[in-house]
């Protein structure tokens, strides 16, 4: 469990994984997150094989942040995602979150490089990113389907330690 000032994360169980669900359906989140038709197949993605944190503002779920970690010796980073539910946004917090796991990720795993890649057309997550200090590097293009199911690029922001702010 990593505490910080506002929130804690800790290992997502279950139980965060229900109280998440309906979270992804609102305004705000389903725009950015995809075909949210099949329960089963967003449960096991916000599982992320085990690789995920539930976010958490005074003992109630807040969000979600999942990780991909890269441990080979010659390419160690970590990929970021996060998600903070409606009454949540707005407040620091996501960026909060971030810190502290980049914070830990560098501390206790031994990490040196950050990346998120939002939707382009995602203008709230980007600016949250460049306060944690993350830049952008380039588009990907045509690189996720949206909710419509047309394609949208993505922006690929990487974060090395020395850029957190």
């Amino acid at each position: 469990m990593l505490e910080g000032e506002r929130l804690t994360l800790r290992p997502l169980s279950d139980d965060d994984v229900e109280a998440l669900l309906p979270a992804i359906h609102a305004d705000g989140i389903r725009e950015w997150w995809g075909d949210t038709s099949d329960a089963g197949h967003l449960r096991e993605g916000l599982r992320n094989d085990g690789a995920a944190f539930a976010i958490y503002v005074e003992r109630q779920v807040a969000g979600w942040l999942g990780f991909e970690e890269e441990t080979e010796p010659d390419y160690r980073h970590v990929a970021l995602d996060i998600m903070l539910t409606p009454i949540y946004q707005d407040q620091g917090l996501g960026p909060g979150a971030l810190r502290l796991a980049i914070r830990w990720f560098i501390d206790e795993r031994d990490h040196h490089r950050f990346t998120i890649d939002p939707s382009a057309e995602n203008e709230r997550a980007i600016a949250a990113y460049r306060r944690v200090g993350f830049k952008p590097v380039g588009t990907l293009r045509n690189y996720e389907r949206a909710a419509e199911g047309h394609w949208r690029d993505g922006l690929l922001m990487d974060l090395l330690a020395e850029d957190l702010l």
